[in-house]
């Protein structure tokens, strides 16, 4: 049996993970990381909360466990790639970035340093293996909380050292697991947000790092409807917190784009405004499961994509491009593809690999 290390997060997910291995009789150490060091609008800092909740967890299994104190490598790795992000006008997403840059980075070695053979998380993920591909992410048996989308950024050389022991699991079965040992955390209710966020109003997070320029907010055609706070707290396709009083042809407003050069804020109405809607992608900083692309260049793949977390997958053909990009053509027009997001290419249950939309 091996020693195995759990990326541990005080939710059911990685619980039930840790709970499994030890089941199995490896020797499991569940370790808990702290990224993010300030309290929330209530006074709380969740971090303790959440590992309160670890050690509960793990004096139930009856494991060791440990904190470790990543939010230094955080706020240098992600954080500051988060904010250079919105500066530019763009909508990043942190959760990806974290996955490359501190779980299966700096606490893939901190697992190793305690002399580990493999690191497991609680991610809706699976793995395999063959002779041609090397490992392979595969979907999880749980399309709906299927978490591959931000995990492939993850290289050949981690995915050899990861485990994703819930991957084959729906949510129920895992909450169920959980109530059948007395795992004190079974009813948890699921995470959501950027981690470093949570439930805080994020408006109010941002402006504590960024400062705002509002401007106008104007249709298309250059009329002035209104007046934003500033485009970083606006991305594409959003309809609430606009502020827009009635007038036009009655329908909801959504924004449709951001002048950046003019600091305006584009916004229509109607959410089947064309301009909502692409029929391909530029898509850059490519990272690929196999350690190479699927194709090489001039070549056409048809395979599927996602844009979004949950999104179903989108058939697309994809080409790579001389400057190191690659252009995404859809099978059918896109909603709201944001410049920032990610976009995480399949083929079946298997994912390839992707990039950020620019």
């Amino acid at each position: 049996m091996a020693r195995i290390v759990v990326g541990m997060s005080g939710g059911v997910d990685s619980s039930v993970a840790a709970l499994l291995l030890a089941r199995q009789g490896h020797e499991v150490i569940g370790v808990f990381m702290n990224n993010w060091e300030e309290k929330d609008e209530m006074g709380v800092c969740t971090s303790e909360r959440d590992y309160a909740d670890v050690r509960s967890v793990c004096d139930c299994i009856g494991i060791p466990y440990y904190s470790v104190n990543f939010a230094k490598e955080y706020r240098e790795r992600v954080f500051s790639y988060f904010l250079d992000e919105y500066r530019r006008g763009r909508t990043p997403n942190p959760d990806v970035l974290c996955n490359r840059e501190i779980k299966w980075n700096v606490f893939l070695k901190f697992a190793l340093s305690l002399g580990a053979e493999k690191l497991a998380t609680g991610h809706f993920a699976r793995l395999d293996r063959t002779e041609a591909d090397g490992w392979r992410l595969l979907r999880a048996a749980d399309e709906n909380k299927d978490q591959t989308y931000f995990l492939y950024m993850i290289g050949q050389e981690a995915l050899s050292r990861a485990l994703f022991p819930v991957g084959g699991l729906t949510k129920a079965e895992i909450r169920e697991i959980a109530r059948q040992n007395g795992i004190p955390v079974s009813e948890k209710k699921d995470s959501t947000g950027v981690c470093f966020i949570g439930e805080r109003n994020f408006k109010r997070f941002l402006s504590q790092y960024l400062p705002a320029q509002p401007g106008d907010m104007k249709t298309p055609d250059g009329r002035t409807v209104g007046r934003h706070d500033g485009l970083m707290y606006y991305t594409l396709g959003q309809r609430r917190g606009l502020g827009i009083g009635g007038g036009g042809d009655g329908r909801r407003w959504f924004v449709v784009g951001k002048d950046l050069k003019n600091n305006v804020l584009l916004v229509e109405q109607g959410e089947d405004s064309p301009l909502l809607y692409s029929e391909a992608a530029v898509i850059g900083e490519l990272s690929w499961i196999a350690g190479h692309a699927p194709l090489k260049p001039g070549e056409a793949l048809e395979c599927q994509a996602r844009f979004r977390h949950r999104q179903p997958l989108q058939d697309v053909t994809v080409r790579l491009r001389p400057d190191a990009r690659m252009d995404v053509a859809f099978a059918r027009p896109q909603r709201a593809i944001t410049p920032g997001q990610s976009a995480v290419l399949y083929l079946g249950d298997v994912c390839l690999g992707g990039g950020v939309i620019e």
